[in-house]
């Protein structure tokens, strides 16, 4: 849950089940390696079950649990205060940048 994409990735999914290339493009920014690193994690928690359907060329789904969607509410509001605060976090990001002596240290 500590890093940028998975709440993002569970916020996505809470609505319905998605297929990967739905996920691929409600979040454009994230690469397929990272999606893919993401969706497994998710699954091997218990939050996220994969279901690949028998046609061809394959189709993978993927939904929430029952486990997945406790985490709906408290996803949701960081996601809802994410957006409400783009500036301040902007303003975050770029401090820690800038700061002197250490490199970018992942505060997305």
């Amino acid at each position: 849950m500590g890093d940028k994409w998975t709440p993002i990735v569970l916020f996505c999914l809470a609505d319905a089940s998605k297929r990967y290339s739905e996920l691929q493009r409600e979040l454009p920014d994230i690469s397929k390696k990272m999606l893919t690193q993401v969706l497994r994690a998710l699954e091997t928690h218990g939050l996220v079950e994969r279901l690949v359907h028998a046609t061809v060329p394959p189709q993978t789904e993927y939904k929430l649990t029952p486990d997945g969607m406790r985490l709906h509410a408290p996803v949701s509001a960081l996601c809802n205060w994410a957006s409400a605060n783009e500036e301040f976090l902007d303003v975050v990001h770029r401090r820690a940048e800038s700061a002197p002596g250490s490199a970018h240290r992942g505060v997305d």
